[in-house]
């Protein structure tokens, strides 16, 4: 393999401007299915699939560079300060998420039962509203699907809890592995990690399948349903991109990739993966606990 002493500057790519195009019309095509639109449905398809095939395209070429010793430890440094950023970006897109649900559970919702909502006429909206969270009667509840109940979090949110939590354990003991030079361990860890996020993918589809069926808990069941399912759902997609990378950091170590000096690939993913962890601690105890 050969050694570089410069910078890589890579060339041109369509992949950034592919991944662009593949998000817009995902989530433009998602809030379009919200309103029943089935050119919506399609481009959400679309997107999603551009998105995943972008995903694999861009780790290709990147994998390729890398095999193919482009890289040395200031373009090393570069990818640690990228992933970085990003993780950073998307806690600030969850931070968005929780704050509509903070506004909502302790500003909107006891204004609407009158705490500093009369202030200049004395006049309540709706005189027989409470403020009970989860707000599942509502005030104008012909607007809405009234949920029958909630999903309790000691059904499948906690064995979900146990399985992500489980999993940072697995994929950290794979880490470990790399570290010492124990190939087999590490991809057992790998393959552990994969299947633990594909059974909490599964437990995910159960429990939304729960939530519609039996509960009529759904996206227009108020505040409550829209927060819960926005926040519940795109973990539910960032658990998904997780798998696929993961997926492909098995691949790259089966074949041989990585070792003690050379291995972000495998270190960014954990970062990823680690941060997703933390977001649903964070989605237990917020939503479906308190």
């Amino acid at each position: 393999m050969q050694s570089r002493s410069d910078y890589y500057i890579p060339s041109g790519s369509y992949w950034p401007i592919l991944g662009s195009v593949g998000m817009f019309a995902m989530l433009g095509g998602f809030a379009g299915s919200l309103h029943g639109s089935i050119p919506g449905k399609v481009a959400m398809i679309l997107g999603l699939g551009m998105i995943i095939f972008m995903v694999f395209g861009w780790i290709g070429q990147v994998v390729n560079e890398s095999e193919n010793g482009y890289y040395n430890k200031e373009v090393d440094v570069s990818f640690r300060m990228g992933m970085g950023w990003f993780i950073f970006s998307e806690v600030m897109f969850f931070a968005a998420f929780f704050g509509a649900l903070f506004y909502a559970r302790q500003l909107s919702v006891p204004w609407l039962a009158g705490e500093g909502n009369n202030f200049w006429t004395g006049e309540l909206l709706w005189p027989e509203f409470k403020a009970v969270w989860p707000l599942i009667q509502m005030p104008d509840a012909s607007n809405f699907t009234v949920p029958k109940g909630i999903i309790s979090a000691w059904e499948l949110p906690a064995i979900n809890t146990l399985l992500l939590l489980t999993s940072g354990a697995t994929l950290t003991w794979a880490h470990w592995a790399l570290m010492n030079k124990n190939r087999n361990q590490l991809i057992a860890g790998l393959i552990l990690t994969i299947v633990l996020g594909i059974i909490f993918l599964g437990l995910q589809v159960e429990e939304y399948y729960l939530a519609y069926t039996s509960l009529d808990l759904k996206l227009s069941s108020g505040i409550y349903g829209s927060t819960f399912f926005m926040l519940t759902g795109f973990h539910g997609f960032h658990v998904t991109l997780g798998v696929i990378m993961l997926t492909v950091i098995l691949m790259r170590c089966i074949r041989g990739h990585f070792n003690m000096e050379r291995h972000f690939g495998f270190e960014g993913v954990a970062w990823y993966w680690h941060f997703v962890d933390v977001v649903w601690l964070g989605l237990f105890v917020v939503v479906y606990w308190l």
